[in-house]
Order: structure tokens, then sequence, then C-alpha cells
């Protein structure tokens, strides 16, 4: 059985292992994100008065028309960023222009988190990056029982000794079991965020299988096509009438319906101060021709299962626990990058030489 263990761990390694590298190492450096942006007024006190962020979306909009959607600035960030149909855009929270561009190559956060999510070849990607992080589920047990027959040698070193392979298989096998629990906790929320049967498995015993589709499921709502002349403002202020305590996180806007079907409505996220996920689920649906409020969804209400699942992404992005726990995922970033590295160059380049009969 031990030689079976050993057999999948080396060869799952040697295979997934240098992907696994690559969503360590930039995950590591996307944690840290909001401090390294270097853009003017970056560093700005997120503005929390409700008429102020309403008149704020009124300029904006009135700026680009054809906007799609607003992320607001967060108390870490304090640009606001558009979606546009021709590239993107960030705003300052006073209503002007930082920044604009049209491929996300201009922006490195931007073609970083692509990197990390889709490995630069979209849902291909996605399904790669989800496979290596439940192979990395896998390599955390395997490891883990393998390191036990030898754990009276424990030496924890975050580099090799030396760069032969027996010191690189030591330094392996003893880092990889003093980051194991932040490995699998970021192996298994990033397999959660890409695979929605992952996490109903994960979240079943809160409230069950299905939990997460039942909580998120899209109401049947229907909308006129979107005004012209719309009063957004009015749509601001009545999203922070009905959710006092909470930020106003996203604003977006439907697409054009085509001839003969019905429109969809506009819809508003929030983040109420008990919710860890950054940009909150608590959602707010408005006619995009009138701008009445169709509904409104309170995330806390949600079934703990649902609820356990919106805390996978703050817990995977140390979006919570603020610089310390940001360290700490940096942390498990880097260990992710180097065992995965290491694993790869071992298996392929160091592989020891068969003995002559």
């Amino acid at each position: 059985m031990m030689r079976i263990i050993d057999l999948v761990h080396r060869w799952a390694g040697g295979i997934m292992g240098l992907v696994l590298a690559v969503l360590g190492l930039t995950g590591a450096i996307l944690v840290h994100k909001e401090e390294w942006i270097a853009l003017p007024h970056a560093g700005d006190a997120r503005v929390a008065d409700a008429a102020a962020i309403a008149d704020t979306t009124a300029r904006i909009l009135a700026a680009e028309p054809e906007a799609e959607s607003i992320i607001y600035a967060s108390d870490r960030f304090g640009l606001h960023q558009l979606r546009l149909p021709d590239g993107a855009a960030y705003y300052d929270q006073s209503g002007h222009l930082v920044t604009r561009w049209s491929s996300q190559w201009e922006r490195p956060e931007i073609w970083l988190f692509d990197l990390h999510h889709h490995l630069f070849t979209g849902d291909v990607g996605e399904w790669v990056s989800g496979i290596a992080g439940l192979c990395a589920v896998l390599f955390v047990i395997t490891g883990a029982i393998m390191w036990w027959r030898t754990r009276k040698t424990f030496k924890f070193r975050l580099w090799p000794k030396r760069m032969s392979r027996p010191a690189i298989v030591m330094q392996h096998r003893d880092l990889g079991i003093v980051a194991a629990p932040l490995l699998l906790l970021s192996a298994l929320t990033g397999s959660m965020l890409l695979f929605r049967p992952v996490a109903e498995v994960v979240v079943a015993p809160f409230s069950g299988y299905g939990s997460i589709a039942a909580a998120f499921k899209q109401p049947e709502l229907e909308s006129g096509p979107r005004a012209a002349n719309l009063d957004v403002r009015a749509l601001v202020l009545t999203a922070h009438a009905r959710f006092p305590d909470a930020q106003i996180r996203i604003l977006s806007f439907p697409d054009v319906p085509e001839a003969g079907k019905p429109g969809r409505p506009i819809t508003i996220r929030m983040k109420r101060a008990a919710e860890w996920l950054p940009n909150g689920r608590s959602t707010l649906w408005f006619d995009a021709a009138d701008g009445r409020l169709l509904y409104a969804r309170d995330a806390l209400a949600l079934s703990a299962g649902a609820q356990a699942f919106n805390a996978s992404y703050p817990l995977h992005a140390a979006k919570v626990g603020g610089l310390p726990y940001r360290l700490v995922m940096t942390f498990s970033g880097l260990a992710m990058a180097i065992l995965g590295s290491f694993a790869v160059w071992t298996f392929w380049f160091r592989r020891p030489k068969p003995k002559r009969r």
C-alpha cells in the first residue's frame, strides 16, 4: 500500500507540480495587490456616505453611459472599477477618471488574476486549475501518510541544504508537513470555487447537498428595457435604505435583450457588516425601465451551507483576518510554489538512474 501511495504521489506531483507552482506564486502576489497597485487615489479611504456614493455613481455613468458594471471602492482599495464594452477603467471616489485600458496586458493585477484563475486559456484553464487543486488535496493526504514513517528525521528548511535529489526530497517532505494545513485550506477552497459539486459535497453536512444551488437560484423577474434617463442615484439610495449596515459593492446593468424577449433587471450587490465575502452576497434587483425594487435577498438569511460556501473565497484569497492572515496565506502560496517546482525538477530531471544488472 505504501508503494502505491508513493507512486501516486510522485507521478501526480511530476505532472501537476508546475501548475501548482504557478497557482501558488500568483496567489501569493495577488493577496497583496491592493498594496502594490500604484495609481493615484488607490490608497484613499472608502467613502461611506450613501448620498455621496449615489452622486458619484450618477456622475460616472453620465461620463460612461455604456458602462456594464461598477465595482465600488473598498476599505483596502480606494478606486471604483468600471467594466466597459471596449475595456475597463478606474475612477476615483469623486467621479474622475484615473486610468483606462482596453487589454488585460495593460494592467498587471488583471493578467495575474487571469493567469491564476484561467492559466490564460479561459474555461479550459479553469478546469485544469480545479483539477490541480483536487490533486493538491491528494498530495497533502498522501504526503502526510508518507511523512509519518520518517518523522524522527524532521528538520524544517525553507530551501534544500543542497541541490541534490536526496536533499530536495527531505526538504520537500518536511516543508510539506509544516505547510499541510494551509495547503489543504488553499486547495480545497480553490476547488470549491471552481467546481460547484465539490462545494456542495463540502457544505453538505451543514444544509444537505444542493443547498448552494437552492440558495443562489436566480429569481424569475422580468424587467423593461433599460431607460436612457434612469435615476441611478435613486437605486443606490434605495439599496442603502434596504440594508443600512451594508456597503454597496457592485452595480451591474443587464445586456440589451433580443427582440421579443423580456428584459433583465439591474442588480446591486452589497456587503453587510457580518459578511466575510468582500463583494457581499446580499443582492437587490431593480426594474431597468423605471428603477422599481423588484426583489431583495439577504445573504445573512441564507442557509448555513450557503453561508459556509460564501466564506470559501475570503479564506482562499485572504480577504479576512487583516495583514497577519495575508502573511499566512503568502507563506502557503510560496510553499506551494517551492514544493510544486521542486517536485517537477526531481521527477523529470533528477530521477535516480536504474542500477546495472
